[in-house]
C-alpha cells in the first residue's frame, strides 16, 4: 500500500539574515560561508513560536487538499525544536487548526523526521482501523539553539515549517528507516539539566562533549563523512525493495544541510546534479522541515509533477537516516 499526497503548505519566518549579516556575531563573511555551504541566506523566527510556523503551514496544505480539520484522524509533527517540553506540538496545532476528531503526537528523528513521519502516517494507514487522513506537519525553529559564537554552526541553520495531508492509494512507496546511535555524541543538543536540589553526584561523565545548555554541538567531520555515506545507501535500501535505480527517479529531494554533501552523494549514487531540488541557498539547514520545504517549493514552480516518482532521503542526528521512493 502506498500514500496520496493530497496538499502541501509551508511557512517561513518574516526575518532573512544574509550571509554578510553573521560579521555582526563571528568572523565570517559571505564568500566563506557560500563557498563551503552553498546557503546565501536563511529565515529566522523571531516572535514566531515552532506550533505557530507548524499551524499555518498544516492550514496551507489543507487548504490545498480540499480536506476539512475534522476530517484529519491524525497529527504527526517532526521537530528538534519543539515550545514546549509538553503539552506535544501536535497537541497544540490540533487545537489551533480544529481538527477536533485527530489523535496526535511529537516524532524526533532530527533531520530525517519528515521521512520517518511520512512512514510512520503510511504505516497507520494501512492498519485495519486507519484514519482516513494523516496531517504530517514538520516545524524548526532551529535558531532557539544556535551557539552564535560558533562560526561552523551558526551559519547552517534556518526556521520554517512545511506540512502534507495524506491518504491511502495504491502508489508506488517503499521506504527504508535506519538509525547508528554511536554516532549520537557527534551531533546533539542537551536538554533540561536536574535540579540543584535533587542531584545526588555533582558530576556525571556521559561521554558527550562540553557544551552549554542547550546549544548545539557538531563534529563537522563526522557528520559529513556520515552524510554523504547515508544519502546513497538510504536510497539504494528504500529503492531496491521494489527494483528501482536512479535511473527510475525524476526528482531526489535530500535533507538540505549542505550542497557539498549532496554533490558527493550525487557523485557516489552516478545521478546528475539536475536530478536534485535544492533550497538551502534560501532556506539553510531547516532540520526535519527541509526535505517538505523543498518539495513544497517543487510542487509550487511545476518542478513536481503528478506521476512522477520523488527519492525523499534524510540523515541527521542520532545518527538517524532513511529513504522513501514514492509515485506524487
Amino acid at each position: 500500500m502506498g500514500i496520496n499526497i493530497l496538499g502541501m503548505g509551508s511557512y517561513v519566518p518574516e526575518q532573512t539574515l544574509c550571509n554578510d549579516d553573521f560579521k555582526k556575531f563571528v568572523d565570517t563573511n559571505d564568500e566563506w560561508i557560500r563557498t563551503r555551504t552553498g546557503i546565501v541566506e536563511r529565515r529566522m523566527a523571531g516572535w514566531e513560536p515552532a506550533w505557530y510556523m507548524g499551524k499555518t503551514a498544516a492550514l496551507a496544505a489543507l487548504e490545498k487538499a480540499g480536506v476539512k480539520p475534522e476530517e484529519i484522524g491524525l497529527i504527526i509533527c517532526t521537530t528538534v525544536t519543539p515550545d514546549f517540553l509538553t503539552p506535544s506540538m501536535a497537541s497544540i496545532i490540533q487545537y489551533e487548526i480544529g481538527a477536533e476528531n485527530a489523535a496526535a503526537f511529537d516524532l524526533n528523528a532530527a533531520c530525517s523526521g519528515f521521512v520517518y513521519g511520512l512512514d510512520t502516517a503510511r504505516r497507520f494507514l494501512a492498519s485495519d482501523d486507519s484514519p482516513k487522513y494523516v496531517l504530517v506537519v514538520s516545524s524548526e525553529a532551529t535558531s532557539r539553539f544556535c551557539d552564535f559564537k560558533d562560526r561552523q554552526t551558526c551559519i547552517l541553520f534556518g526556521d520554517g515549517a512545511a506540512a502534507a495531508v495524506v491518504e491511502k492509494s495504491d502508489k508506488i512507496f517503499s521506504s527504508f528507516l535506519g538509525s547508528d546511535g554511536s554516532g549520537a555524541r557527534v551531533l546533539f543538543a542537551r536538554n533540561l539539566s536536574p535540579a540543584k536540589e535533587i542531584r545526588l553526584k555533582s558530576e556525571f561523565d556521559d561521554g558527550f562533549p562540553e557544551k552549554d545548555v542547550h546549544m548545539l554541538y557538531q563534529d563537522g567531520k563526522t557528520v559529513y563523512k556520515f552524510a554523504t555515506q547515508a544519502l546513497p545507501k538510504a536510497f539504494e535500501l528504500a529503492a531496491g525493495k521494489i527494483g528501482m535505480t536512479k535511473d527510475d527517479i525524476d526528482w531526489f529531494i535530500p535533507h538540505q544541510a549542505n550542497v557539498r554533501i549532496i554533490e558527493t552523494a550525487a557523485k557516489k549514487l552516478g545521478a546528475h546534479m539536475d536530478k536534485f531540488i535544492i533550497t538551502l541557498d534560501h532556506f539553510g539547514n531547516t532540520s526535519s522541515a527541509s526535505i517538505p520545504l523543498a518539495l513544497n517549493e517543487g510542487i509550487e514552480k511545476g518542478l513536481v509533477q503528478r506521476g512522477q516518482k520523488l527519492a525523499l532521503i534524510g540523515f541527521g542526528a542520532g545518527l538517524t537516516y532513511g529513504g522513501i521512493i514514492l509515485e506524487y
